[in-house]
């Protein structure tokens, strides 16, 4: 897909994250392949996945878009999302039409550098977007020639906002100033998050754990639940 092309076909959309670690019960590519065809059931323009298996198996059952990204641990840096151009060869073998990868100004693992990694991406034909936690990022992915940019890491860099929804206020700065289409994401649990992310200026909105991943929507519900019971019986639950 041309890289214009799917930066149109996701805009003003919903794009939904289907990912599972290993360590969680819907990991593997069959239950991400299920998770991202009831996406598109539901409306989502577009699917964000980890590892090349679930990228692959997602691209051969969906005609949706794949954001692809490769979660993979280094010991000399902290970057972990798509952190080399190892990640990025896989992802573009596995037929990724946009490739998602940590963007901040951290140093890369072996010394690798993020201009190198979006040149590869441009080489082979596939858009790439820049995941940051700050608008300097932001500018800085920019000028580098990345497709886009995503608000998936403010709060999970120690120097970034730490607050507990999304940071609405770096979706509307950089929106208003990054010279590429800006993406919404993190910690964006309800629908009105959603519309307002938009009214900021989102060029499209992702959409993860809230949508897929059944223990943490679980875990919000039963914490309301116990926090209900307490309140009205106190430390005691009825019989």
């Amino acid at each position: 897909m041309e890289m214009e092309a799917v930066l149109s076909r996701v805009r003003h959309g919903l794009i939904v994250s289907c990912q599972a670690l290993p360590d969680e019960p819907l990991h593997g590519a069959d239950s991400m392949v299920k998770m991202a065809r009831a996406a598109q059931q539901g409306g989502a323009v577009a699917i964000r996945a980890n590892g090349a298996a679930d990228v692959r198996a997602i691209k051969q059952a969906l005609s949706l878009p794949v954001i692809g990204l490769i979660k993979r641990d280094y010991e000399d840096s902290d970057i972990y999302i798509t952190p080399t151009l190892r990640e990025m060869e896989e992802l573009v073998e596995a037929g990724a039409d946009i490739i998602a990868l940590d963007a901040t100004l951290r140093p890369r693992p072996g010394g690798c550098k993020l201009k190198r990694l979006i040149d590869y991406a441009h080489e082979h034909r596939v858009t790439s977007m820049a995941d940051i936690s700050t608008l300097e990022e932001a500018l800085h992915a920019a000028s580098l020639g990345v497709g886009c940019v995503s608000t998936t890491l403010s709060g999970y860099t120690p120097y970034s906002t730490q607050i507990d929804g999304p940071d609405l206020e770096l979706v509307r700065r950089a929106s208003e100033l990054v010279p590429v289409p800006l993406i919404a994401e993190g910690r964006i649990h309800d629908p009105a998050q959603v519309e307002e992310a938009f009214r900021l200026g989102a060029h499209a909105v992702v959409v993860g754990s809230a949508i897929t991943r059944p223990q943490l929507i679980t875990q919000r519900f039963a914490d309301a639940a116990r926090k209900a019971v307490k309140c009205i019986y106190g430390d005691e639950r009825p019989n």
